[in-house]
This record gives C-alpha cells, sequence and structure tokens, in this order.
C-alpha cells in the first residue's frame, strides 16, 4: 500500500491529562500555529508550523485553515440509535417517556429496511457534530446492530454497540428471553467485534428490564469475551432507583445488583449516575468502570445534577453523553454548554479545559482506548475536527474579543453547535464537510 501523508495547519489544541488531576495548565497542549500530519490514517506529527514544516518532505499537501482550531474527534459515551426519531419529545419523565415514546419508537426496528435508513441518517448526524466515536444503544432487535456497524465500518469509524437484552417489565413485542438475548449477542459479538475499528457492548437496557436469569448470562458473556464492553443505565431517576429496590430487595442497592452479576470492570460504562452515593461511586472506581454523564438529557427528563466534584474525589472515570433520545441534541458543544450549568447549579465551576478533556480524552479513558483516540499524539487514529471561527455571524463577533484560548474555548462550547464543525475527519479520511 503506498503511503499517505498529508499534513493539516491550523491553531491546534488537545487534552493530555485530567485537570483534577493535575491541574489546568499542565492538562493541555496548544499551538497558536500548529501543524498536524497524518499518515496512512494514524498521527505522525504534531507541532509548531515553524519547526516542522521545513522538515516535510516535497510533495505533501498542507490544508491550511487560518480561522479555525483543529481538536480531537469528540466521544459520545451514551446513545440511543433508535430513540434519533424521537429527539424532543414532550412532557414526561423517565419511565413514563419510556413506555409513551420510547417503546413505540424502537418498535420500527424489527423492519431491517427501516433499521439501514436510520443508522445512515444517525451515524451522518454524529459526524456532522464532529463525534467520531460512539458507544451506542441498539434496540432489542440484532438487525439494529448490524445496520449500525454496517454503515460505521464503511467509513472505518471506531464504534461501540450492542444489542438491548430486555426480558421483562417492557411491551411484548419488544422482549427476548434471557436465552434468546444471550445468543442473539453472541453472533453479533462473532461477527463484529474486532472488525476494523467496532467494538461490542453487552447491553442489558437496565436493571428492572431483565431478570436475574438475563442479568446472569450478559456476566457470562463478559466472562467468555474479556475484552468486550458492557453499558446499561444507574441511578437516572428517583422512581426508577425505587423500582430497583422493589424488584431486587435482596441487594443493597442498586450498583450492588449489577455488582452482584458482575457486571463491574474496565470496560463497563453506567450512563447517568445522578443519584450515586460516595460508596457507589468509590466503588465503580475501585472496578475501573466508568459514567457517562448527561446533561441534556437529566434537563429534559428531570432527573437532577451529576455530581462531577464527587466523581473526581474518587478519580472515578467519566466522560461525556448525548443521550439522544432522552437528550435533546447530537452536539458535544451543546452537551458541554449544559455540563456547565448543571455545575452552576452545584456551586462549582466546569473550566473549558475539563469540558475539553471530558468530551475527548475524558471519553477516551472512560472507554480504555486512550492509546487509539481522544488526544492527537503521535502514533494515536487520525481522527479529528475542525471547527470554524466564523460558523455563525455571531460566534465571529464574539470571539474576535477573545483573549485566550481558555476564552476561544468557552465561547466555542457555549456558542458552537453543528455548524461550527467544518470538517470532521476519521482515520486520517474526511468523513464530513459543512
Amino acid at each position: 500500500m503506498p503511503l499517505t501523508r498529508k499534513a493539516y495547519r491550523a491553531a491546534i489544541l488537545h487534552s493530555i491529562a485530567d485537570p483534577a488531576e493535575v491541574g489546568i495548565e499542565a492538562s493541555y497542549e496548544y499551538f497558536e500555529d500548529g501543524l498536524l500530519v497524518v499518515e496512512n490514517g494514524r498521527i505522525s506529527a504534531l507541532g509548531h508550523a515553524s519547526e516542522l514544516l521545513p522538515g516535510l518532505p516535497a510533495g505533501v499537501q498542507v490544508e491550511h485553515y487560518p480561522d479555525a482550531l483543529i481538536t480531537p474527534g469528540f466521544i459520545d459515551t451514551h446513545i440511543h440509535l433508535p430513540q434519533t426519531g424521537m429527539v424532543g419529545a414532550y412532557g414526561e419523565q423517565l419511565l413514563d417517556w419510556l413506555n409513551t415514546y420510547t417503546f413505540p419508537c424502537e418498535s420500527q426496528f424489527a423492519d431491517p429496511d427501516h433499521a439501514n435508513e436510520v443508522a445512515d441518517i444517525f451515524i451522518k448526524e454524529l459526524l456532522r457534530n464532529g463525534t467520531t466515536t460512539a458507544l451506542v444503544f441498539g434496540s432489542v432487535h440484532p438487525q439494529s446492530v448490524n445496520a449500525f456497524f454496517a454503515a460505521a465500518e464503511k467509513l472505518d469509524l471506531r464504534m461501540i454497540a450492542g444489542k438491548v437484552m430486555m426480558d421483562r417489565n417492557a411491551p411484548d413485542y419488544l422482549t427476548d428471553t434471557a436465552e434468546s438475548g444471550y445468543q442473539e449477542s453472541k453472533v453479533l459479538i462473532e461477527r463484529w467485534h474486532g472488525k476494523g475499528r467496532l467494538h461490542y457492548a453487552v447491553t442489558p437496557r437496565f436493571a428492572p428490564t431483565s431478570t436475574p436469569e438475563q442479568l446472569t448470562l450478559a456476566g457470562q458473556l463478559l466472562t467468555e469475551y474479556p475484552d468486550l464492553y458492557m453499558q446499561t443505565h444507574i441511578s437516572e431517576n428517583l422512581q426508577e432507583i425505587q423500582w430497583v429496590k422493589e424488584l431486587f430487595p435482596e441487594r443493597k442497592g442498586y450498583l450492588d445488583v449489577y455488582d452482584h452479576y458482575q457486571l463491574l470492570g474496565e470496560r463497563s460504562v453506567f450512563a447517568h449516575g445522578v443519584h450515586l452515593c460516595d460508596d457507589e461511586c468509590a466503588r465503580l472506581a475501585e472496578t475501573g468502570s466508568a459514567v457517562a454523564f448527561c446533561p441534556t438529557s437529566n434537563f429534559f427528563l428531570g432527573s437532577g445534577l451529576f455530581n462531577l466534584p464527587m466523581a473526581e474525589k474518587h478519580k472515578l472515570n467519566v466522560g461525556l453523553g448525548t443521550d439522544v433520545g432522552g437528550g435533546t441534541s447530537f452536539s458535544l458543544l451543546q452537551t458541554l454548554n449544559e455540563a456547565y450549568k448543571v455545575m452552576q447549579l452545584q456551586g462549582a465551576r466546569l473550566s473549558p479545559f475539563k469540558s475539553l478533556y471530558l468530551a475527548t480524552l475524558g471519553g477516551a479513558r472512560a472507554l480504555r482506548l486512550e492509546h487509539k483516540i481522544g488526544t492527537l499524539h503521535p502514533g494515536t487514529d487520525a481522527d479529528f475536527l475542525v471547527l470554524d471561527y466564523h460558523a455563525t455571524p455571531l460566534l465571529s463577533y464574539r470571539l474576535k474579543q477573545a483573549n485566550s484560548i481558555a476564552e476561544t474555548l468557552f465561547v466555542l462550547m457555549t456558542l458552537g453547535d453543528d455548524r461550527t464543525v467544518l470538517q470532521t475527519f476519521a482515520a486520517g479520511q474526511q468523513v464530513h464537510q459543512r
């Protein structure tokens, strides 16, 4: 295969550590006039343009963006493919919302043509918003996952997904059985896990919709295939927590249900965690599990405020999730706008560099993929974005008043959305152009 090499010149910024652990100044690298060199789908060099340009071999094409910022691709650690068609559904909190809107919408995925159509829309929407990796819930139907992975494979995207396992407390048209959920997941794992840049996640929807038998078999899959992911929901809504207590009276709490069935681990991601206690955060951190912080969803469904400082205290890995369709935007910039408000309501601050960390390296660490994505370090996958300083008239005018990269970054996160993403690259290939 011939060597393909290309360079991109712009302001360049990436997270290199968690600001909560090393302080803000040591948490990022910024090149006001930077150069990113890409070879065969990977980053081969990053630095100041003045230092790298003289050493570039003759004939290497250099794309120059004088009014833009290059960052790593965004990482969404919690989103639902089959809820694309019901995003922004009115008037309910979690449990009623599932019954009124979610389950009927997910039932349509019994039709493979519908699954293919939505997978295409969904992936285009992710890339338009600068999301290059996502941890995705399918529906209970295997075809939802087949459709998603087939579309992701064509673009060589790094994506993680799984078929929902749900064998009780849901409509008959949307349930599997403990055994069929296990067998169907196994077929999908054998077909897709580790193919290209694709990974499989064992996906029990949440404790109330799985019997003890199904949770046992979910844990068994993780034992049989040790490098799988596991994704589910936890402590999103107070009614839901009470329901879990009634369904599992023998367990000491919601997290303990998952712990008992051996679902905690280094590739386990629990969505929401709004009402976790100190002990649960400590246990999640101890097992290497992660939480997906989903502010637009937590506001929209009235679920509550995620306690990021408590998670930081326990050194718990936290990624960012849009949680479409409970969340109201595919944009991680918009999601960070809401995350800032969540912290403000708790008397805390979310620095723009911590925000960047959550959307990139923090998500990569939550997924144990920081050696491949989440930064712009040489050797990592060339998944990156070009963010346009002139995407809207207001953004353009506001950024003229910005005096630092911190202010520029914060303005991009409060005023930015899908329009801000000029180009998205995955494995060195352009997969979106605004």
